[in-house]
């Protein structure tokens, strides 16, 4: 690649853990549409590998050794789904940077709609699904989670929106300043400001490969989600304390009251003690979870551990740093 050439560059961003049967066919699709529909930018492809543990890495080696317009970031371990896709968009040198996953539930054919978006002066161009080929079931969780998560969110954020989207490169340069640990992308985006638009698409299924999502994961993103935009549940706690709290004290004034007013009739129950105990416990140990998701997140903060620790980098040239640590860097392949 010329980096003498005046035309913008876009950076396509892709963070990928075993999609040895996606990658090559996600690049050369990539490349294609560039080609036919986007002739009058420069562009790259940044992949950034989870330390993959089947032959992904192999593969993009061999790929970037034939074409200097793949760069490769690999991670020394698995530093989570969140945490390396972010390091990925940190490290993009483009005008502006698409993300967009290796699976190709997020079409390519969108770019070009993305940077025209951009070109009318939308600093961030955001995918949203209208539809998806996925469970039902889980689709309608997913749907319901975004609106919940919006409603008690203290800024407006995107429903159905992934992270899969159009970034102007002065986006980027404000998340290098926020210097998150462990960000939610979906929300930090929305937190940052400026003008942004959407385009709807609707959501195909993964034609190769198995998700890489579960429980957890999911579990952690809508968690994070949560803990990061809104006070409300620290708040809820709160005040569902007073009313219990309350409603606990008149409850034994009555229950004292009656006992006394018909003191040989009115034995002692054993079934409103037990219920009780139970359903207090219940919503103590419930709200200490959610205090306890505060607190993960404050550790996390506290921890300042790096993103990402770089096992290595291919087709990066020599004078481009990372945001972390340059003195760490090793860079190979073509300069």
């Amino acid at each position: 690649m010329n980096d003498t050439d005046d035309r913008k560059l876009i950076t396509i961003m892709t963070p990928c853990y075993n999609e040895a049967e996606n990658v090559k066919p996600l690049f050369q699709s990539v490349a294609r549409i560039m080609a036919e529909q986007l002739p009058e930018y420069r562009w790259e492809h940044l992949f950034i590998d989870n330390c993959s543990t089947d032959h992904t890495v192999d593969i993009l080696k061999g790929m970037a050794a034939d074409d200097p317009r793949i760069k490769i970031i690999v991670n020394a371990r698995n530093f989570g789904h969140i945490r390396s896709p972010y390091y990925g968009l940190l490290q993009s040198r483009g005008d502006a940077v698409i993300s967009m996953a290796a699976d190709f539930q997020e079409p390519p054919d969108m770019i070009p709609r993305f940077v025209r978006k951009w070109e009318e002066g939308n600093k961030v161009v955001v995918a949203v699904k209208k539809t998806s080929k996925e469970n039902r079931i889980l689709y309608g969780i997913r749907s319901l989670y975004y609106k919940f998560v919006r409603s008690i969110s203290d800024v407006e954020l995107i429903d159905n929106y992934t992270g899969f989207g159009l970034y102007d490169q002065r986006i980027i340069e404000e998340m290098r300043k926020l210097d998150d640990p462990y960000p939610y992308i979906r929300g930090l985006i929305c937190e940052i400001g400026f003008k942004h638009t959407t385009i709807e698409f609707d959501q195909p299924k993964r034609i190769r490969g198995i998700t890489k999502n579960n429980f957890y994961t999911l579990y952690d993103m809508a968690m994070l989600g949560i803990t990061s935009h809104s006070k409300l549940p620290l708040r809820l706690a709160t005040m569902v304390g007073f009313i219990l709290s309350a409603l606990s004290l008149l409850v034994a004034v009555v229950y004292l009251i009656l006992k006394l007013v018909m003191w040989q009739n009115m034995p002692m129950g054993t079934a409103p003690i037990l219920i009780g105990v139970f359903f207090f416990s219940a919503v103590q140990l419930f709200f200490i979870g959610i205090l306890g998701e505060y607190i993960l997140i404050i550790l996390t903060q506290v921890q300042h551990r790096p993103l990402v620790v770089e096992a290595e980098r291919v087709n990066f040239p020599p004078d481009h740093s990372t945001v972390q640590d340059p003195e760490t860097e090793h860079y190979h392949g073509d300069t």
